[in-house]
């Protein structure tokens, strides 16, 4: 007769190994560990619906085309992907001078931009070769090369000194630095532009000469650039990819999420020479198969009549307003921050808040940056909820990201109204 007993599975190593067995920073600010009554500006989702026209066109495909609730070709949908080469072929300049647009080859559609970005690196990279990656960077990327048994290697962006507004563009890459992480185990390059959370938009002088490196070291670029319809004050995003000598190395990467504010139909894609695009697709359909079917559907939609709407135009406005209602507070308040170019993030310099030293906070914060101390001070005693960015540096920069918190704006104006009165409480600290 079988006897009871507990079971003993070891883990594979890698869950040990680096950053990976740390308790993320979203387990740690979830909603079910702050106040119920903390306004939530951690985490990039936004409290509003995607539009209307996208929505009710969906339930009537949904209603009407039995096949948009079953497997789709793991490359996408074919309206989707000929959405995709509508929308994004003019916005490649070396396809325009080819009097040419995307082909089903250069386009795959994944699970979210964070699925395709991992299939792209399971494709590509082999245990023991190197990723770099820019600081700050958005988490999800060291895990996805470490579970390639592949190593990240990081380049900080260096922020700006003094007190004050600053610009994204103030953020600046040591462009030695940054060739002199590049070794012989060198496979691919993460950029971020638009970037999180600094709000960076690289100019095109900048990435030029990233581009150079790239293409004398012989690497894959991964561009993620799932911002890029998110840049204000007429700023203007360059595509790496069009650069001289990029396409053939670049895999550029977009988000329905962010486009739309639809984080959760986990809907994303990746642009490039089929060369990459297939051995990525043959990643991707083993990861997942496929992606989620009706919502390809609505966000073709959403591509198909976005410029006839002025859809992503009058976005770009509504974020820049709110953008702007935060940043008001914090200037009455007195703090410094990074005024964003694009995405919809907002550091802040929280090095002259002056919490009480003996604050209590739980062991899952502990052992880590000065800003995770702050950011649960905060969500505790101010009831909102900012993330803590030494997150997404490497241990031997830490001191970089800790004297900051990010705060997201993709927020209704109300929310923003409603967390800037109480973040006005910060001035009893300084």
């Amino acid at each position: 007769m079988a006897t009871s007993q507990t079971a003993k599975i070891p883990q594979a190593q890698r869950m040990f190994d680096g950053a990976t067995h740390k308790l993320d920073v979203w387990t740690i600010f979830t909603p079910a560990n702050v106040p119920p009554d903390a306004i939530n500006l951690g985490q990039g989702f936004m409290n509003w619906s995607p539009p209307e026209w996208i929505t009710q066109g969906s339930h009537q495909v949904m209603d009407e085309q039995v096949m948009s609730h079953h497997y789709s070709h793991p490359r996408g949908r074919p309206r989707l992907l000929k959405a995709i080469s509508k929308f994004y072929s003019p916005q490649f300049d070396n396809l325009v001078a080819e009097g040419r647009e995307l082909t089903n080859e250069e386009i795959v559609v994944t699970a979210g931009a964070n699925g395709g970005m991992f299939a792209a690196l399971t494709a590509h990279c082999e245990p023991g070769e190197e990723v770099i990656c820019i600081e700050p960077y958005f988490d999800q990327y060291f895990a996805s090369i470490h579970f390639q048994g592949a190593k990240p290697v990081f380049v900080p962006l260096h922020p700006p000194t003094g007190e004050g507004i600053k610009d994204g563009s103030e953020w600046t890459l040591d462009i030695e630095q940054f060739r002199a992480a590049f070794t012989s185990k060198t496979k691919a390059v993460i950029i971020n532009t638009p970037h999180n959370p600094v709000g960076k938009v690289f100019t095109k002088q900048e990435l030029e000469q990233i581009a150079k490196v790239c293409i004398e070291k012989n690497v894959l670029v991964i561009a993620d650039e799932v911002y890029d319809c998110l840049v204000f004050d007429g700023k203007k995003h360059t595509r790496i990819a069009t650069l001289p000598g990029m396409w053939e190395r670049t895999l550029t990467v977009g988000s329905a999420g962010k486009s739309f504010a639809c984080t959760g139909w986990r809907i994303g894609w990746l642009i490039g020479p089929p060369q990459l695009t297939s051995a990525t697709l043959a990643a991707h359909s083993r990861i997942v198969f496929c992606t989620n079917s009706p919502m390809q559907e609505a966000v073709a939609i959403g591509l198909e009549q976005a410029k006839e709407r002025h859809f992503f135009e009058d976005q770009v406005a509504a974020y820049q307003e709110r953008r702007d209602i935060l940043c008001s507070y914090f200037d009455q308040i007195g703090l410094s921050y990074t005024k964003p170019e694009g995405s919809y993030f907002l550091l802040v310099d929280i090095s002259p808040v002056k919490i009480p030293e003996d604050y209590p906070i739980p062991a899952t914060c502990q052992g880590r940056g000065k800003d995770f101390k702050f950011c649960w001070w905060l969500c505790q005693e101010l009831k909102v909820v900012g993330i803590p960015p030494s997150e997404f540096y490497c241990d031997e920069h830490v001191e970089i990201g800790e004297r900051f918190a990010r705060f997201a704006f993709c927020k209704d104006p109300e929310l923003l109204h409603a967390a800037g009165k109480r973040l006005l409480k910060l001035k009893e600290f300084l």
